[in-house]
């Protein structure tokens, strides 16, 4: 029996119309200049609505060399939902306006058999973005080719538990059919989102909120997941997928595959300058074999 999760987002947070969609997508793939690449086997890409983030996006999404991958991990930060666990879909199929993305049954059953992850309600599923914004471009990008999608929605996790999950999805890195899709927009500043920090020696808002953001991009990059904590703990910085990043870095690290993230872009959602403006930065990385 077939389990359906809809594009609930469609229409509102980028357009329904297929037609308008699949050029929209192609239109940024193109504008990127990437050049496909079958080293890269991950990426970090924000999830915004599209007129936001879409563009930044296609840098992240625009490395994907479909050929040899056959299955992609979704991991998203929960927006609505609160869990201290990583929650797996009950879905068997996540629809876009532009081809549906079969869910992983067999490796769904299989992480359920850790007995370390909860399931999400089909509604809890559809309510969240952080995962579904990823959906059209990886229909896009993998159009004509078969693959399935490992949807895991990563909660509230314990520093030690991000290790734990990173363990455990480790093995997976280890196979070069496998694809790892990271959900992640970064700092949301503004009294709406409670966070104003600023130090005026960066120069305008904006610059200061860059030169936070490019600290743990840095750090990011260096793989070191206790680093990115320290980061956190220091700064506050609201990374929404503060915890999706950290279960990435703890599965690099434990895989005996070599891996290397790379940023590619950056962007705000506008440029602050008093206290009463308000923006999200968008940040795009692959993550590349390290030869």
């Amino acid at each position: 029996m077939e389990i359906v999760r809809r594009p609930s987002h469609a229409g509102s947070w980028y357009t329904d119309n297929p037609k308008q969609l699949a050029e929209e997508l192609e239109g940024w793939l193109r504008e990127s200049g990437l050049t496909k690449s079958p080293q890269v086997r991950g990426v970090i890409a924000p999830h915004a609505g599209y007129s936001y983030s879409g563009r930044a996006a296609a840098y992240a999404f625009g490395n994907i060399d479909p050929a040899n991958i056959t299955r992609v991990f979704l991991l998203g930060p929960s927006h609505h939902y609160y869990t201290q666990k990583c929650a797996l879909s009950m879905a068997s199929v996540y629809k876009t306006p532009i081809g549906d993305l079969p869910v992983d049954l067999e490796v769904i059953e299989e992480l359920k058999a850790t007995g370390k992850f909860e399931l999400m309600s089909i509604r809890v599923d559809e309510a969240e973005h952080s995962m579904e914004m990823h959906l059209p471009y990886l229909a896009k990008v993998f159009e004509g080719h078969p693959v399935k999608v490992v949807p895991i929605l990563v909660g509230a996790v314990k520093a030690e538990n991000e290790a734990l999950y990173g363990q455990l999805l480790a093995k997976y890195v280890d196979d070069p059919q496998n694809f790892f899709s990271v959900s992640s927009d970064f700092c949301h500043w503004g009294s709406r989102f409670s966070y104003v920090r600023y130090d005026k020696k960066h120069g305008p808002i904006y610059k200061f909120i860059e030169a936070l953001d490019k600290m743990g991009m840095d750090i990011i990059e260096t793989g070191d997941p206790d680093a990115f904590k320290k980061y956190l703990l220091e700064y506050d910085n609201t990374i929404c997928g503060r915890h999706p990043i950290s279960v990435f870095l703890h599965m690099l690290r434990s895989s005996s595959t070599k891996i290397k993230i790379n940023f590619l872009r950056y962007e705000q959602s506008s440029q602050c300058k008093s206290t009463r403006d308000s923006s999200v930065s968008y940040a795009s990385a692959a993550a590349k074999l390290d030869p």
